[in-house]
């Protein structure tokens, strides 16, 4: 990262907000989920690694890392008092918090995704996006703030409210730090991390992943959504793509709960997000478990995808 993406003063994340002139109720939402994120970092660290033998809506085993994670930030969105619906990965339906939508927000997140990474010891990381008002199922171009919590060596915060990307590290009290603002990505990067069986590529994806490999990229996959574009958010370069397959269409990733917060992220960092076909954040979402494919990061990559997707499907 250039100079251009280093902090020249040193602010906590609710100064740095309220010095930015944020919104006092959004500025509290965010350092609500902040805080809860101290408490998913000691879980992740003493917490039971095993099964809570219940499953998601989407058919899945849930790990009891993720059932407690979504305890403790449904929690402090509960007694927030800013809050008008959330939806999480982890539960079947939208949770009525306030009648009154006036002045308050709704919130989509995924606790812990890359949850079934943990007992390896890879990082994780917590995603959120905000909207305001009522109304969750709207594209992800309404989204007011999007941000993600990467667990990793180090614990770090990555946020925008539609005022460009900033990033924030825990320090040794457990309070964010302001590490870097303005990131930005180059038009074309080096790096790629593609996710799905390339056996079940399509020919126009396989061929932009050997068009990738040509020109030099690297391969940097760790299957984990959160680090993986944190990577190529913070390196300024790169793509990161789950595509459509032969037998999975719509591709694996979650349009609310993953891939609107981070197309909204790496949109505000000067990147692109894209199904392929069309730009993420337009997408309207018919119900809160839509999944669509993802081709996201430098802008000049995503429509080079496009552009083999539209020729050869």
């Amino acid at each position: 990262m250039g100079e251009a993406g280093k902090t020249k003063f040193q602010s906590d994340l609710r100064r740095y907000l309220r010095e930015t002139d944020e919104d006092r109720d959004l500025t509290r939402l965010i350092c609500e989920i902040a805080d809860a994120s101290k408490y998913i970092i000691n879980s992740i660290r003493t917490g039971d690694l095993g099964v809570a033998g219940t499953s998601n809506l989407y058919g899945e085993e849930q790990l009891a890392l993720d059932v407690l994670s979504d305890r403790i930030l449904r929690k402090r969105l509960l007694h927030s008092g800013v809050v008008a619906n959330i939806v999480s990965e982890e539960c079947n339906e939208i949770i009525t918090v306030s009648a009154d939508c006036e002045g308050k927000y709704s919130v989509a997140y995924d606790p812990l995704d890359g949850s079934s990474l943990v007992d390896v010891n890879l990082a994780v990381g917590t995603i959120v996006g905000i909207y305001k008002g009522c109304d969750v199922l709207l594209p992800g171009r309404n989204l007011v703030a999007a941000m993600y919590i990467l667990y990793g060596p180090r614990t770090t915060l990555v946020l925008s409210t539609g005022k460009g990307v900033h990033e924030f590290a825990m320090n040794s009290l457990m309070e964010y730090d302001l590490q870097r603002e303005n990131i930005q990505l180059a038009p074309v990067g080096n790096i790629y991390a593609p996710g799905g069986q390339r056996n079940k590529y399509t020919p126009g994806v396989e061929a932009f992943v050997r068009y990738l490999e040509e020109k030099g990229a690297k391969l940097r996959y760790s299957g984990g959504f959160v680090p993986d574009i944190n990577q190529v958010l913070l390196k300024g370069k790169g793509i990161f793509l789950y595509p459509h397959l032969q037998d999975a269409p719509n591709g694996k990733l979650r349009l609310l709960y993953e891939l609107n917060p981070m197309a909204f992220l790496i949109e505000q960092a000067g990147g692109a997000a894209s199904t392929g076909r069309g730009r993420i954040l337009d997408l309207l979402p018919r119900g809160i478990d839509d999944r669509a494919p993802v081709f996201i990061g430098c802008k000049d990559d995503v429509a080079k995808a496009e552009e083999f997707i539209a020729r050869m499907g």
